[in-house]
């Protein structure tokens, strides 16, 4: 399967999370990090990153006794689809709708608001997309 037609599912999102943060980890690992949040099976998570491989959502490394598994997917590149997804589902494909809508709605700290202003200028300037 090809991993960008796959949308992963909440669950799937929270062990790419780990795996982008930490780089290559074994099941174990992955399931010690997800019982910090909640209680979260052993076997569920095995059968979990054996179904996102097999979706091509990681990479297994089998040449060990346990097996090592990575994520085949760039943090930046699924966060980027999953967003054009959003907005063109929910906000009719308007960034604008989107931009606003957020600030609206959280408290936006003076720094995140000078890193909006300062991509804000460089896409002026046609530095960024």
């Amino acid at each position: 399967m090809n991993p960008e037609h796959v949308k992963p599912t909440e669950a799937e999102l929270e062990i790419l999370q780990i795996l982008w943060a930490r780089g290559a980890c074994t099941v174990r690992e992955v399931n010690e990090q997800l019982n910090l949040k909640r209680e979260t099976g052993y076997t569920t998570t095995l059968k979990m990153m054996q179904i996102m491989t097999e979706k091509g959502l990681l990479t297994r490394d089998e040449s060990q006794r346990t097996h090592v598994y990575r994520a085949a997917v760039q943090e930046r590149d699924m966060q980027k689809r999953l967003l054009d997804k959003f907005l063109d589902s929910v906000f009719k494909g308007s960034a604008a709708s989107l931009v606003m809508q957020a600030l609206g709605n959280s408290q936006t700290s003076a720094e995140e608001l000078r890193e909006i202003r300062k991509l804000i200028d460089e896409m002026e300037k046609g530095g960024a997309k």
